[in-house]
């Protein structure tokens, strides 16, 4: 089943899952020791891979055992791609009990994810992260992009968290996209691809499990999928899920009604549904609708020591005088028409999706007492707000069908966008939801803004010969942005009606990769590629300097060479790559007068190794590695609000990452297989994100500490039904993955988000 974790196996052998693709060089302008290690890797790969027996060439997907993917919006094999892709399957995601993102970490070298609440999450590739408002990892759901590409609604932190149940693959593609998939994918893209209504075939499948978490409330999920023919041409799939997390972290409180169990107690709920009507083979139309709520009771942080990020008071606790909540929901809606017109394809995506996000945040401990001390009355404090994102988006392009000599796309791209974000601030009875009687209004404010997108691109492949392709592609990007702040209440100084705030800014980003077949089993190749973040408008607090009214986007490029090879039985395969990366006008976040600034903070780079290797010795038995090494640093100071140094490292980036798997499958007798499995997960110290006050006490930056997860499987299958056993985290590990100031926490304690501890479950499955 390791085999499952990196490559799409023989369907008679039940493989189930699927990882890989990796690359590039790592050089620097000076010292040439690493461009000289760069170059003696590079020429022993070529040498092993040169050895590997050849075999004739296959049309794309015509070998069961190739790994199809659309990463470059046309199917090709992952082997043919020249850039760095890992692909898990649908099949694999089931068989590690994978839920959300923190689940399948451990498939995907370099992949990192903060994150304290379902819902709210940064995703981080290369060490492409300074802690800012905007993304640098964008998410697809098949043809739809989500979340988004402005900094102005938390950018960031609106990845989303889709459930992965009944999912066909899921797609990572690492470095800039800024050619294919345009802004806020300069440090890579992360690809839900669903499994689409199957013509003619019917289907129904359940699952149920049960986990029990030490220390903390048990967790019921289920979830089921049905597939429906109705007629020769048309087809419905519908998939829905339910998910109970218990919780496992207490809180402490002030004392009374305010010390609780398990707090951090989550659900998740949704479904999707599709329709295909596929008339003929050229012509065909998918309708499909998505929606998922996520709620969670209070975060999964925990007070901490704020020099070691260590967990406080001997237990996973969480000063909480206010009952906090999140409420996330997700809706998708898209459409997708597909046209044969002989001299090329024709496509057209049309998506709207909409994201809504509200919490409830305790904020006693850093305005409480300031409220007691103006107006004398002792209180609880807190922060209401809700957060809006409405998106509309087309994409219309035209790709040739495969050819020998030359392939193309062009295609153009709109995409409209409108945020909200509405704050409330409250005084409370302490343990207690009850306004204190005779407050002013303390504080409200509302952010509307305004995002829009328009797009041209083109991208080709030229065959130069029968074992050299140049693949490049250019886009140019028109980008407009616009935001009004109102406010008021005695923490806004009033009744306040800010200037709207305006910018725009016209971008070429571009990507060229050549790459050499050494054999139809191994590929060399380079990849040189810009990408960027949009620009945009501050909305500026009263007396702010006015040069702060906008800011620029940043943009990098990207220098990458790679080796992907396996052997004709596909018993051994490696993917690897090395990176540098140069980053200029990096955006950056800070506050003037109280007010949340984006800012330009100079240059970064990133220099890194990342690689997967499978091995399968024997059948039913494969073992599985991958890894990656990342320096991500400063060059330059950023602004003095910000707090980050030269030399510094970028925010949650650890500097190694290694994940171990191993399995083994044998047949027991008829129908019936089983089949044990473990893997391992190792980080290293990871630097928290920029904080100013701590530089200036301690003269250093933030880092959270080093860790490992193991986890466990086992399972067996009777054909139509399986029966599964599996232990996260079986070490009970308190891996940390994000810190927060200590400002909100009392007695200078951090805030930690921790990884759930050991948790043990069985799941049944049944399909017809």
């Amino acid at each position: 089943m390791t085999e499952d974790l990196i490559r799409r196996g023989n369907s008679n052998d039940n493989i189930t899952a699927v990882s890989g693709g990796i690359f590039a060089a790592c050089w620097r302008k000076s010292g040439g020791k690493t461009m000289n290690k760069g170059l003696y890797f590079a020429a022993s790969m070529a040498a092993m891979i040169a050895a590997m027996p050849a075999q004739a060439a296959d049309a794309v997907g015509e070998n069961e055992n190739d790994i199809v993917v659309t990463a470059q919006k046309r199917e090709q094999r992952l082997i043919d791609v020249p850039q760095s892709v890992s692909v898990v399957s649908g099949e694999a995601l089931e068989n590690i009990q994978a839920t959300n993102f923190s689940d399948y970490l451990k498939l995907v070298p370099g992949l990192q994810l903060t994150q304290t609440t379902p819902g709210f999450g940064r995703l981080v590739l290369r060490g492409v992260n300074t802690g800012g408002v905007a993304s640098t990892v964008a998410v697809y759901q098949d043809e739809t992009t989500f979340g988004s590409s402005s900094g102005l609604v938390n950018g960031a932190i609106l990845a989303g968290d889709f459930d992965t149940f009944d999912v066909e693959r899921i797609e990572v593609l690492r470095g800039p996209q800024g050619t294919i998939y345009g802004a806020s994918s300069m440090g890579g893209v992360l690809k839900y691809v669903t499994r689409k209504p199957e013509l003619g075939a019917f289907e129904v499948r359940a699952r149920g499990s049960v986990e029990a978490t030490k220390g903390g409330d048990e967790s019921y999920l289920g979830s089921a999928v049905v597939n429906l023919p109705l007629g020769d041409t048309l087809a419905f799939r519908a998939s829905g899920f339910y998910r109970d997390f218990g919780g496992f972290i207490d809180s402490i409180g002030t004392g009374g009604s305010d010390i609780e169990s398990n707090i951090n107690s989550s659900k998740s709920y949704g479904g999707r549904a599709s329709v295909l009507f596929k008339p003929s083979d050229g012509f065909s139309i998918q309708l499909a609708a998505y929606l998922q709520n996520l709620k969670t009771d209070a975060s999964s942080s925990v007070d901490s020591d704020p020099f070691t990020g260590r967990t406080l008071y001997g237990r996973l606790t969480q000063s909480q005088f206010v009952p906090e909540f999140t409420d996330v929901r997700y809706r998708v809606y898209s459409a997708v028409a597909d046209a044969d017109l002989g001299f090329a394809n024709l496509v057209s995506a049309t998506s709207y999706s909409t994201l809504s996000q509200s919490f409830r945040g305790d904020l006693t401990t850093q305005f409480g007492g300031l409220i007691e001390a103006i107006f004398g009355t002792p209180n609880d404090f807190f922060q209401g707000q809700l957060t809006r994102v409405r998106r509309f988006a087309q994409e219309v392009r035209l790709q040739s069908p495969e050819n020998d000599s030359f392939e193309w796309l062009v295609g153009g791209y709109y995409t409209r966008e409108k945020g909200v974000i509405d704050q409330t601030f409250n005084a409370v009875q302490p343990g207690t939801l009850t306004p204190v009687a005779g407050l002013p209004l303390l504080g409200v404010a509302t952010i509307n803004s305004r995002y829009r997108e328009i797009a041209g691109f083109a991208n080709a492949t030229l065959h130069l010969g029968e074992r050299f392709d140049l693949t490049f592609g250019g886009r140019y990007s028109d980008n407009k942005q616009s935001a009004v702040q109102v406010s008021d209440g005695v923490l806004a100084g009033g009744p306040n009606a800010l200037p709207v705030a305006r910018s725009s800014e016209n971008v070429f980003t571009f990507s060229a990769a050549p790459q050499f077949e050494v054999s139809e089993q191994a590929t060399i190749y380079a990849r040189v590629a810009k990408g960027f973040r949009p620009g945009g408008p501050n909305v500026l607090a009263p007396g702010a300097p006015a040069d702060l009214g906008t800011y620029a986007s940043d943009s990098l490029i990207s220098y990458e060479v790679g080796v992907k090879a396996e052997t004709v039985d596909r018993s051994f395969s490696i993917d690897i790559a090395a990176f540098h990366i140069d980053w200029k006008d990096i955006q950056v976040f800070g506050q003037v007068n109280n007010f949340g600034i984006n800012f330009n903070g100079g240059k970064a780079k990133s220099d890194g190794l990342e690689f997967t290797a499978m091995l399968r010795p024997t059948a039913g038995l494969s073992f599985s590695l991958n890894g990656a090494y990342t320096n991500a640093k400063l060059k330059d100071d950023t602004p003095p609000q910000v707090g980050g140094l030269s030399g510094d490292r970028l925010p949650y980036t650890p500097k190694y990452s290694m994940a171990a798997n191993a399995d083994y499958e044998w047949e027991l007798g008829g129908d019936t297989k089983a089949y044990v499995g473990a893997s391992i997960r190792s980080l290293s110290k990871q630097p928290a994100a920029y904080d100013f006050a701590f530089r200036s006490a301690n003269g250093r930056q933030r880092y959270l500490p080093a860790y490992e997860v193991v986890d466990l499987r086992a399972g067996v299958n009777f054909g139509q039904y399986s029966l599964e056993l599996y232990a996260k985290n079986l070490t009970d590990s308190e891996g940390k993955t994000s810190l927060e100031a200590p400002a909100n926490i009392p007695l200078g304690a951090a805030g930690t988000g921790v990884i759930r501890p050991r948790t043990v479950g069985v799941t049944l499955t049944a399909g017809f």
